[in-house]
């Protein structure tokens, strides 16, 4: 039994809070609801107290006992504080670190996982600001879920949609299962994101990759104990705890990857690097008056993957990645042998839902003993299952070094 804080702010979804809280309360955790000014106004807390057997906290200097401060008994005891639904206003107020609700000063207080549930208009998530506020979170090492998509309360249709209660409860068990610490001290290399390939101040070749894929393997490594240096391309922000170097093109990643691949016991490339690039970037903006076409004479990267394997030691984990549209798993064993790898992580681009930009991925671990395919999970669990394989080439690698 988990004794989770359930924070619910003023979003128009606040009232599917209370289908978690009695979720949760059934199930057998102990659930403290805290509400700020603004849920109270859309749904009554005496709906929370009938839910979950439990008072419900809203005013900063609200004692239900005497001898505890509230806000302090609260973040002290809690194993996991969720905010859902996380209006903007509660996120701008949490990003800013401002006390003057009772929600607020309970994150302040508190040293447990939070879980950020955004609920709101499309417009609203998608603004700068919001984002902005979003990312400083998440740099802080508070964990943020991706509204659902769908048709919105306001009338609209998008992103912005309270998830549904069961892939909520599902994010709730994943953080509040501890992380084995079986890559303690192990030091992993990551890379991440699409490079970009000037073409003139403007203009740039790249591709959709998010980097997302990359930064939670990054994030799952570092929870199971490793030392992670992340090379990239991405704009996401980093995950706590992980020395980051930001490059931008394909040949920045090579020199920044080639110059570390020695000091690592694990690489995982996850980057999508480009395979070809303009030699000479034009100095100036190219202007389109009297231009019918505009050809470009490209010339080829650095192979960053070769390159690394040819400078691998023989205890080295390398993983390689394979983004398809075709011949999923027969591209991926020709990957496998030609570039010399121990694992490399397929997946199919062309399908809805999974692959570059999504929040979710379908998988295949392709390894030289076989295939294993793993169904659309969220980006974090398919980074565990792939450094579970990691973990598991490594004990093979040290078993064969002893004989």
């Amino acid at each position: 039994m988990a004794h989770i804080v359930l924070g619910v702010t003023g979003s128009i979804a606040a009232f599917k809070a209370a289908d978690l809280s009695s979720y949760l309360t059934r199930r057998g955790d102990r659930v403290d609801v805290v509400m700020t000014r603004a849920a109270i106004s859309l749904i009554a807390p005496t709906t929370f107290q009938a839910l979950t057997h439990r008072p419900v906290y809203s005013g900063v200097f609200e004692e239900h006992d005497p001898a505890r401060i509230a806000h302090i008994a609260l973040a002290d005891d809690a194993d996991l504080i969720v905010i859902a639904p996380a209006s903007a206003d509660f996120i701008a107020r949490a990003a800013l670190g401002t006390g003057s609700e009772m929600l607020d000063t309970v994150l302040l207080a508190s040293h447990s996982p939070v879980l950020f549930v955004p609920a709101m208009n499309v417009h609203m998530y998608t603004h700068p600001a919001v984002q902005q506020n979003l990312s400083r979170l998440a740099q802080w090492g508070y964990q943020v879920m991706e509204p659902a998509e769908g048709n919105l309360a306001c009338g609209y249709e998008g992103k912005g949609r309270f998830p549904e209660i069961e892939a909520i409860v599902a994010f709730i068990d994943r953080l509040l299962q501890p992380a084995p610490r079986d890559l303690e001290g192990v030091r992993l290399l990551v890379t991440a994101g699409g490079t970009r390939e000037p073409l003139d101040p403007v203009r740039y070749l790249g591709n959709r990759s998010s980097g997302k894929m990359g930064h939670a393997l990054a994030q799952q490594a570092v929870r199971r104990g490793a030392l992670v240096t992340l090379v990239t391309a991405s704009a996401l922000p980093a995950p706590n705890g992980v020395e980051t170097i930001r490059v931008s093109t394909a040949e920045e990643m090579a020199s920044a990857v080639l110059s570390r691949v020695s000091s690592a016991d694990v690489i995982c490339a996850a980057a999508a690097v480009a395979d070809f690039r303009v030699e000479k970037p034009h100095p100036r903006k190219i202007k389109k008056e009297g231009r019918t076409q505009w050809q470009l004479d490209l010339i080829p990267t650095t192979d960053i993957l070769q390159q690394v394997a040819q400078q691998r030691r023989p205890d080295q984990v390398l993983v390689g990645f394979a983004a398809e549209t075709d011949q999923v798993v027969e591209n991926a064993r020709k990957k496998l042998q030609e570039k010399r790898l121990d694992l490399v992580v397929a997946n199919d681009v062309s399908q809805p839902g999974s692959g570059f930009e999504a929040e979710n991925d379908q998988v295949w671990l392709v390894t030289r003993e076989g295939v294993e395919a793993l169904p659309l999970l969220p980006k974090t669990e398919v980074a565990d299952h792939i450094l579970d394989r990691v973990v598991q080439l490594r004990g093979q690698k040290m078993a064969e070094s002893v004989r």
